[in-house]
């Protein structure tokens, strides 16, 4: 039967490929895929609870890299792997190490300089992050997190409730959500700042 995708705006199509890359054949629709991608990411935020990283770990390729394993290894065989396509979103998927390692090292530096606010400093990075689009699938919740991980475990405050809901529906939250990081775009991060906390 295959998989068979619907896409709600600001959401990434996968290529046939990377589709092909599915590790449950059961799955053929898109409320299945998230049911079964959100029971990989209670994982990994298990596996987040309770240990200490520190800006040096956080900010490195293979730490963006293990979190998105962890997150979606049970669901795709690419997990953790970057992107070898170009999407409707993102840069071109051979600038991907290379403007990852910048925001990394720009990241280390805000952090290191407290050149802004903690929590705009995981706002940026989660900004950026989600700009690059590292992977071909799950950016959004993997930005997130890590944002999460950023304001938790380098300042030791509240992690985001983003909306207090989910963002994979076509909802106004998830409206508001996509304005804020439209607003990002062009360099004002208050929005998106406010809806971290909202």
């Amino acid at each position: 039967m295959g998989l068979n995708l619907d896409y709600e705006e600001g959401q990434t199509p996968l290529e046939e490929e990377e589709k092909s890359g599915l590790l449950i054949p059961t799955i053929t629709t898109h409320s299945e895929l998230n049911e079964f991608e959100q029971q990989n990411i209670e994982e990994a935020i298990q596996w987040v609870l309770g240990k200490r990283f520190g800006p040096e770990r956080i900010f490195s390729d293979p730490f963006i890299r293990n979190l998105h394993k962890r997150m979606y290894e049970s669901v795709w065989s690419w997990a953790g792997s970057l992107r070898k396509t170009n999407k409707n979103i993102g840069i071109e998927w051979h600038a991907i190490p290379i403007e990852l390692r910048q925001l990394l090292d720009d990241a280390l530096y805000w952090h290191n300089n407290q050149t802004y606010t903690a929590e705009e400093i995981a706002i940026r990075f989660k900004h950026k992050l989600v700009s690059i689009h590292c992977f071909s699938n799950g950016n959004g919740r993997h930005s997130r997190l890590m944002a999460d991980i950023i304001i938790e475990k380098l300042y030791g405050m509240p992690v985001f409730t983003w909306g207090g809901n989910q963002l994979i529906n076509d909802t106004d939250l998830r409206k508001t959500y996509i304005q804020s990081l439209q607003s990002a775009d062009k360099g004002n991060f208050e929005k998106l700042l406010a809806f971290a906390r909202s």
